[in-house]
């Protein structure tokens, strides 16, 4: 599978699609993360004999050993990704080789077996054909994509797994958060997401689940989002559940936290970097205390924040609570810069802004 060419993925009927009027019905409102399309794709993976047996096929139950190493030590990495409407309705996808390659990062830290980019990206645009009509007609939708890898190896010893199952599915995609909020509230974590030497900058499942009860938290109090400090010190602002932090000051310039292990490292995240320099600002990537942040915001120098993510594209901070009280940024509203970052983001996932940077692929 050197060179993943599109006839390497075997076609497997489906036998009973979805009719295209319960299809219709699911995708008019599909929210987050809850509606799926009919297919798959799944190539697997042996020690001795590598990657083997893609195939495009329906969307079906996994059957796994219950002695399955995953199961058991948590071998499982993941992206997502979107594929977008372009003007000329045509589907496209943003940076798909930024994900692969951070897909296999993500395999080096879980020691698993890394999937070659090119493979990565053509069973990605394989999901997007077979499934296109699930693109959700609503404004700002979107097919959401998730490509996959765990462990499938039975085996109960600790050791890294011979065998690997890789996975993508796509669910269609309307707003990500449910307030619908122009700016978000956020909740301000005394747990901890990742620590220097761990799993932090890796896009796998247990990072998640150890946010999982900080972010019900912050729900529980009526905010959008759980904000995490680093775990020394517990005063440096990392990222939120799932998105990375940019703050804007008064002179023109932005700060973001920097990658030290601990941050998973956003393609989002990247592109804005790009794009906040090309509108003329200067952008540092340097450690940012929440002190210093509620002291810029009541002082009127840090005047935006803003969070980014594949999921939620570019959203406003307006407001920011915690044990030690709570505080607004600016308005407690979207800026001028949020505003024209995501504006210019979206242009360009879209093609409604002509591609400069090689950004985008065509799925066809």
């Amino acid at each position: 599978m050197a060179d993943a060419p599109a006839n390497l993925f075997t076609k497997i009927p489906h036998p009973s699609p979805t009719p295209a009027d319960v299809r219709n019905a699911a995708i008019a409102d599909p929210g987050f993360g809850k509606v799926f399309s009919d297919h798959m794709v799944s190539i697997d993976y042996a020690e001795g004999k590598g990657w083997h047996n893609a195939n495009v096929g329906p969307r079906v139950p996994i059957s796994l050993d219950p002695a399955a190493s995953v199961l058991h030590y948590a071998q499982e990495i993941f992206e997502g990704m979107k594929a977008y409407r372009q003007a000329d309705g045509n589907l496209s996808l943003f940076r798909p080789e930024a994900n692969a390659a951070r897909f296999n990062a993500s395999a080096t830290r879980m020691a698993m077996p890394h999937l070659p980019e090119e493979l990565f990206v053509e069973a990605v645009r394989q999901q997007v054909r077979i499934d296109r009509d699930w693109f959700p007609a609503v404004e700002g939708g979107s097919l959401y994509l998730r490509p996959f890898m765990f462990a499938t190896e039975a085996f109960l010893g600790v050791r890294p797994a011979l065998e690997y199952k890789f996975l993508v599915i796509a669910s269609p995609a309307g707003n990500y958060f449910k307030s619908g909020s122009p700016a978000v509230s956020i909740w301000i974590s005394d747990y901890s997401r990742a620590a220097p030497g761990g799993t932090g900058a890796a896009k796998t499942g247990g990072n998640y689940a150890a946010s999982l009860v900080p972010t019900a938290e912050a729900f529980s109090r009526g905010h959008d989002q759980v904000l995490f400090l680093d775990a020394v010190e517990h005063k440096w602002v990392e990222e939120l559940g799932g998105m990375n932090l940019f703050f804007v000051f008064d002179d023109g310039s932005m700060v973001t936290p920097p990658l030290t292990g601990t941050i998973l490292p956003g393609i989002t995240r990247d592109s804005l970097l790009q794009l906040a320099r090309e509108e003329g600002l200067t952008v540092r990537e340097e450690a940012y205390s929440i002190d210093q942040w509620r002291a810029d915001a009541a002082s009127g120098k840090l005047v935006e924040t803003l969070a980014c993510g594949t999921a939620a594209v570019v959203t406003a901070v307006g407001h920011v609570a915690g044990p030690d009280g709570e505080f607004t940024i600016g308005s407690g509203g979207p800026g001028q810069l949020t505003t024209r970052l995501r504006e210019k983001l979206v242009g360009l996932q879209r093609g409604t802004i002509a591609d400069t940077h090689g950004w985008v692929m065509q799925v066809d």
